[in-house]
């Protein structure tokens, strides 16, 4: 019997100039897909280029992690833009990291959204199926990581490629989707761990105490809490106690 395969995924290269957030390199022993932010939230070329080589080194696979324009807020307050300007926005990160990981030899195997962006993407299934289909023409099969959704149905039911994911140490909503924290808190290593695990076996209690069904393929934890290398060892430690085997998913051809 084949023993099942889960990803783990942090968020990463969330540094800026001099400002450094998050301990990338301990983070990376650990986890095996890296979501590089792009500029916008958070990163700059410098910080990108750094984080594709960093993953490049470690062995793990490495994606772009583009969010709203907003520095101040991290990318978590929900801004106010058309769905246009949403696309855009994606395409011009997804494209500056693209180049860097060009130059890096780094395949790019995923878009993830970030923060707030990642939230209404998955409450607008017509934005989803856009900017999915736009990203074709830059990254042809680069698939569009989001938490399992309508928005997520939508995209699968055009035909176009997705990686169910969402996040063990974030609280969930009755829809799936996760509450974001503007500032992330330490949490209990062993939690997460056992969220991760109920995740990676297709379930999760919302806020509410409903258990919601979580077909997920990828399992993140975010690298900007303050115990995030504790968080991303234990939910390691757990999954593969339970018999899954740590992979990355498949890269875009």
């Amino acid at each position: 019997m084949t023993a099942p395969t889960i990803d783990l995924n942090a968020d990463a290269g969330e540094s800026f100039g001099r400002w450094t957030l998050g301990d990338d390199d301990a983070l990376f022993r650990y986890i095996t897909t890296a979501n590089i932010a792009c500029g916008y939230h958070a990163g700059d070329p410098a910080t990108m280029r750094s984080s594709l080589v960093r993953a490049r080194e470690a062995g793990i696979a490495a994606g772009a992690h583009p969010g709203y324009p907003d520095l101040l807020g991290f990318g978590r307050r929900a801004l106010p833009a058309s769905d246009s300007d949403v696309v855009d926005y994606v395409l011009y990160q997804v494209g500056a990291l693209a180049g860097l990981a060009a130059a890096e030899g780094v395949p790019l195997t995923h878009v993830k959204p970030h923060g707030a962006l990642m939230g209404r993407i998955c409450r607008s299934p017509g934005l989803a199926t856009t900017i999915a289909r736009s990203l074709q023409p830059l990254l042809p099969g680069v698939p569009l990581m989001f938490a399992p959704t309508e928005a997520m149905r939508a995209v699968t039911a055009a035909g176009l490629p997705v990686v169910p994911e969402n996040a063990a140490d974030l609280d969930f909503d009755r829809d799936g989707i996760n509450i974001v924290e503007p500032v992330p808190l330490a949490k209990d290593p062993d939690a997460v761990a056992e969220r991760a695990l109920a995740m990676a076996r297709g379930t999760v209690r919302a806020v509410d105490g409903t258990v919601l069904p979580m077909p997920v393929r990828s399992v993140c934890v975010h690298g900007d809490r303050p115990n995030a290398v504790a968080i991303a060892a234990a939910v390691r430690q757990r999954l593969e106690s339970a018999g899954f085997v740590l992979s990355a998913h498949k890269q875009a051809s």
